[in-house]
């Protein structure tokens, strides 16, 4: 299996990034400061979650008058093997293409646009095969099982406005369409965690699955280390339809309150309402809690790991709760090699053919080679295996607890 993954920077917004960076005679500020307030901007991951400050960051930057922008790509072409009767093979096409434009007024406001697009519908509309994995639909008519769904076109069309007060203190108001509110961790693509791997994550619809949302609006405070935000947002999840822009209807609400104790930390935790969130089952809502630890540490002479824990919980009207427990972990000793792990727990009652909740788990491991291609132009060679703990009653339909496997060539440009 072959995955393409060309990863973050200035691909997005071209050469032009690294050839201007004093464009006009203005120079890039030797300290960044963060989109919602006076911290450094290598704590902003997706939407307005963080993530730890020592996170390495690899977006490209240039200055075009008074404005600041970042580009950050990362496209992935993926054939993927999943085993038994229930799995299937598939070559796809994945990733994202992100850019940003900051501008700063005089007191130290800040205005940030960010648009966010993804090749995901191009692999059709049942996406793409991985075991134990379930949301969402493909058709409209049937659940989508054993297959990780493709992401919207539009991922993220967003602008955020910061007001920063005396000391370490500002508030935001963060809109979007689409967008991702305040619950959760950052989303699994921008985990420094788990981002090497081509895999989704079968926790998905416990942890993250909200950050694309067709209408929210976020407002938040932040006082030194800490981040208080609240969400109304469309609590449907994306139709099968994965090209257009869905009609807003901001029922659903969220809070989440974040921490960075330190520079390797990221904490957080979050609540939310979620009205109506299945396409199939619309007369279901759910009430969902999360909270999760992030940390990021240098290691040696470029190298770093990064480890995320995470748990989230849903409680669908009229059915019993289920859990999920994702543990992450990312080793890059020096820039050449990459090895990660991620060992998944849920309780779901859509494997299944009726509604019994089953226990069921999975155990990721790879690793990535890459080679030095130009000076902004990295070429990588990578794999990875995955176990599957299937659950007893269901090991008839699965023939018995089948693996899954990857393969991927990786370039990446502008780091």
């Amino acid at each position: 299996m072959i995955a393409l993954h060309l990863i973050p920077v200035a691909a997005l917004l071209g050469p032009a990034l690294a050839a201007d960076q004093s464009h006009e005679g203005h120079q890039m500020p030797m300290t960044m400061m963060g989109a919602l307030g006076s911290y450094p901007m290598s704590r902003d991951a997706s939407g307005t979650s963080w993530q730890p400050d020592v996170t390495p960051h690899a977006m490209g930057h240039s200055m075009r008058g008074d404005w600041m922008l970042m580009g950050h790509t990362m496209l992935n072409a993926v054939y993927d093997r999943q085993e038994g009767p229930r799995g299937d093979t598939l070559t796809f096409i994945s990733g994202m293409a992100m850019g940003s434009a900051r501008r700063e007024s005089a007191d130290g406001d800040a205005l940030t646009l960010r648009a966010m697009l993804s090749p995901d519908p191009f692999m059709g509309k049942r996406g793409y095969p991985l075991l134990l994995a379930a949301g969402e639909t493909a058709d409209g008519e049937t659940p989508l099982i054993d297959r990780q769904h493709p992401h919207e076109l539009f991922m993220e069309l967003s602008g955020t406005y910061a007001w920063r007060f005396e000391g370490e203190r500002s508030a935001f108001l963060y809109a979007a369409l689409p967008g991702e509110p305040a619950f959760g961790p950052p989303a699994f693509m921008h985990r420094m965690s788990t981002m090497a791997s081509p895999e989704a994550p079968i926790t998905h619809h416990w942890l993250d699955s909200t950050h694309i949302s067709f209408g929210v609006i976020t407002a938040g405070f932040v006082r030194d280390d800490w981040k208080f935000e609240a969400s109304q947002f469309t609590g449907r999840e994306p139709d099968e339809n994965r090209y257009d822009i869905e009609r807003p209807r901001m029922d659903s609400t969220s809070l989440r309150a974040s921490w960075n104790p330190g520079e390797r930390w990221s904490l957080q935790a979050s609540w939310a309402d979620v009205e109506s969130p299945e396409q199939l089952e619309p007369e279901i809502d759910e009430s969902r809690l999360s909270a999760s630890a992030l940390f990021t540490a240098a290691v040696g002479n470029g190298g770093w790991w990064s480890a995320t824990l995470a748990w989230g919980r849903k409680d669908p009207t009229g059915h019993e709760p289920t859990n999920a427990v994702a543990l992450e972990a990312a080793y890059a000793p020096n820039l050449e090699w990459l090895v990660f792990a991620r060992a998944e727990w849920i309780e779901s009652h859509e494997l299944g053919p009726d509604e019994e909740i089953h226990d069921a788990g999975k155990l990721s491991v790879g690793a990535r080679r890459e080679f030095q291609l130009g000076d902004h132009i990295r070429l990588g060679l990578g794999a990875l295996y995955t176990l599957n703990a299937i659950p007893g009653a269901l090991e008839a339909s699965y023939g018995g607890s089948p693996d899954g496997a990857m393969i991927f060539l990786q370039f990446s440009a502008g780091t």
